[in-house]
Order: structure tokens, then C-alpha cells, then sequence
């Protein structure tokens, strides 16, 4: 509908111009922006963890991008699936995106052994934005120092890393601590996603509210 409206304004203008209607005083055009997320991915991604919740964030008409250690396909260790990574955390800043994701599999260990990738983690949890992980995603919080005195889930078999990182676990399919979501297994993924939207919904509300002014009748 926006881009429809987009290229009758044009028509519109000329037709207001002929049949001589008073010019009126010009209003500030705002584009809308969208919600940004990352999905932070390396060689032995979980394909369902990566790709549910990349789907389910272009449905609710989210803005995603693929970040991970060089620009190119990654294979899941689980399956023949591979995704694209679109950009480097060199590449990017955390003021691009409201929320990441960190999907489970091997990937999480190959990903805090590069220490840009684990400061990028660690400011993003730095600033307070949404880090949602599941699976063996927590691995790359406890890396980035993001877990002391937190509580989170996991897969069962990393339970003591976690707690040796300073987390509280606990068996649920879905724990959120302020700006921390965690979930354990690929069962969890529709309360994981769902819960990523929610937050990634009401922290995206309350920044456009300081940033663009109330507008008049609203």
C-alpha cells in the first residue's frame, strides 16, 4: 500500500496543480523503520536454531541479517542446509540492530574462539539490548562475561560450563533474564521466537518513542 501511494503522489501533485486547489504548508515525510536483528552464525550451525527464528522475524516483517566470521555459506553440522553470512561483526555496529540471536550446534564454540566476535557479544550485553540464545548459544555469553549473576537454560549437557560462568540454570523451555533470552533445545524454538518478538516489539517502541516526537492527534 506505501509503495502505491508512493507513486500516485506524483499524479496527485499535478492534479492538485490543475484544478487549482490553495498550495498547502508541506509536512515532514517519515519512513518507517523496521526492527534489525542478527543472527549470529559460523561453520556447525543448528539448522532449525538459526532458521526458525530467521523465519519467523521476516514474518513479523523484521529486518534480519546474517553476521558471522567471513562473508560466505556455512554448513549445518546437523543436516545438508547451509546459510549465507551477509556480514562480519567488523562490518557492523551494535547500534544497527535491536536484537541477536545466537543459534546452537557447534557453531557457538567455533565462534567465541575469535575475540571480535566476543567483544561485539560482550557490548552488546554491555548496552542492555535483547541476546536471545539457545542450545549451546549461552557457550558464546559465557565467553563474552555476560552470565554472572544471571539465570538461564541451556542444553543439559553444558549445565556445569554455564554455572562455572557465573549463571544459574534452570530446566525450562524458556528463561528470560532482563535482556537475556535463553531456551534449551530445538523443541523450545516456538516460545524462543515468539519471546524475541515480544521483546524486540516493546524495546523498539520505546526507542522510537525518543526519537521521533509525538505527533499531533496521536
Amino acid at each position: 500500500m506505501k509503495k502505491l501511494l508512493l507513486k500516485l503522489l506524483p499524479a496527485v501533485g499535478m492534479m492538485l496543480m490543475l484544478t487549482g486547489c490553495p498550495e498547502q504548508p508541506e509536512e515532514p515525510f517519515i519512513v518507517e523503520r523496521r526492527p534489525h536483528i542478527a543472527i549470529l552464525v559460523a561453520e556447525g550451525f543448528h539448522d532449525g536454531e538459526a532458521y526458525m527464528p530467521y523465519g519467523y522475524m521476516i514474518n513479523q516483517g523484521f529486518e534480519v541479517t546474517v553476521i558471522g566470521p567471513a562473508i560466505g555459506p556455512v554448513q549445518a553440522y546437523n543436516s545438508d542446509f547451509t546459510i549465507g553470512i551477509q556480514r562480519t561483526v567488523e562490518n557492523v555496529s551494535i547500534d544497527n540492530f535491536e536484537a541477536l540471536i545466537i543459534p546452537g550446534g557447534r557453531a557457538p564454540a567455533e565462534l567465541r574462539e575469535h575475540p571480535d566476535i566476543v567483544e561485539f557479544v560482550r557490548e552488546f550485553n554491555r548496552e542492555g539490548k535483547v541476546i536471545a540464545a539457545i542450545c549451546h548459544g549461552p557457550q558464546l555469553l559465557a565467553a563474552a562475561g555476560a552470565l554472572e549473576g544471571r539465570t538461564i537454560t541451556c542444553v543439559s549437557g553444558i549445565q556445569e560450563e554455564m554455572e562455572e560462568a557465573g549463571a544459574e540454570y534452570v530446566d525450562e523451555e524458556l528463561v528470560i533474564d532482563e535482556n537475556l533470552i535463553t531456551s534449551r533445545v530445538p523443541g523450545d524454538l516456538d516460545a524462543f521466537s515468539l519471546a524475541i518478538s515480544e521483546a524486540v516489539i516493546e524495546d523498539f517502541d520505546d526507542y522510537m518513542e525518543t526519537v521521533l516526537p509525538p505527533q499531533p492527534g496521536m
